[in-house]
């Protein structure tokens, strides 16, 4: 290679390419000569590192963002989160452009990012630099959400095999046959001098529109970047009658009855015992008793 595109144009520009290659359907193994001549055409060399273990993506991008002008993301919403982790760890600024192919994509659906890998390259290439909010839980970050209760374990618990084949569907399929998992939460949250303590069978704090295509939330897309987090509780039912109301109110988008609470937080303490396990962008963060969670104005830099 001579340092130029078929166009003439020279390959001033360095960019990282992180690719998840079991994401989603492995759709993304299709369109990489095609994303590779874009970026190239926009004057980036790329330089492309294939994953293959869970947390590769931090490593990777902690390692060499220093040596780029851009980092590129192919994957879903937890392919995200540990190239997004690794460039904070860093101590870079670096743009990140995101390529989704995961099985969701809640990230990509709330900002409005194409789905398509061609699209989401051209977007990248030509596209403008804004600037993100992210979450902090505990010494770690969340692009997208922080869950806990009933679902938020099937993102990493349910085969990977059977999302590539299946897609949504498996997700639930999972839901209903461990259905047994479902189990109150008695916690205190704790968030800007507001206080809720009661069982809960689901919470989630979030940057999103939506929460694992099962939950769309109320959330205005410019309130992506104000500052602040979504907070979504569901307090555990009691009869049948009850649940039946909050699965209505889920699917009606209705959050004004006295089971679901969706509010805005800029910074949350929440305590519960016993341990419990939460979810970080569709991975398990592992089990506890006390976090401290807040959102983060402005630090991801998002090239879309």
């Amino acid at each position: 290679m001579d340092g130029t595109t078929p166009n003439g144009g020279e390959l001033t520009r360095r960019a990282l390419w992180i690719i998840n290659p079991a994401a989603g359907r492995r759709t993304i193994q299709r369109f990489i000569p095609s994303v590779l001549r874009i970026l190239m055409d926009a004057g980036y060399m790329v330089t492309t590192l294939v994953t293959a273990r869970k947390g590769e993506a931090t490593e990777l991008a902690e390692r060499y963002a220093g040596d780029f002008d851009l980092i590129v993301c192919s994957g879903g919403d937890g392919t995200l989160n540990e190239t997004v982790t690794g460039l904070v760890r860093s101590g870079s600024s670096l743009p990140v452009g995101y390529i989704p192919c995961g099985t969701t994509n809640d990230f990509a659906a709330a900002r409005g990012l194409p789905r398509d890998a061609v699209a989401a390259a051209r977007r990248i290439a030509a596209g403008q630099v804004s600037s993100c909010d992210l979450g902090r839980f505990g010494s770690r970050f969340f692009v997208n959400s922080a869950v806990f209760g009933a679902f938020s374990w099937m993102a990493y618990t349910t085969d990977q095999t059977l999302k590539n084949t299946l897609g949504y569907t498996a997700y639930l399929l999972d839901g209903m046959m461990d259905l047994s998992r479902i189990r109150p939460i008695h916690m205190k949250l704790t968030a800007d001098g507001r206080e809720w303590e009661g069982d809960y069978v689901f919470g989630a704090v979030s940057n999103a529109s939506a929460l694992g295509g099962i939950i769309e939330l109320p959330v205005d897309p410019d309130s992506l970047s104000d500052g602040l987090l979504e907070l979504t509780l569901i307090r555990a039912p009691r009869t049948l009658q009850d649940l039946d109301i909050i699965v209505h109110s889920i699917l009606n988008k209705d959050f004004s009855g006295s089971f679901l609470t969706v509010t805005r937080v800029r910074e949350l303490l929440v305590e519960n015992d016993p341990e419990l396990r939460w979810s970080l962008d569709g991975e398990d963060s592992g089990a506890l008793d006390r976090v401290e969670i807040r959102a983060v104005p402005g630090l991801l830099r998002l090239r879309s």
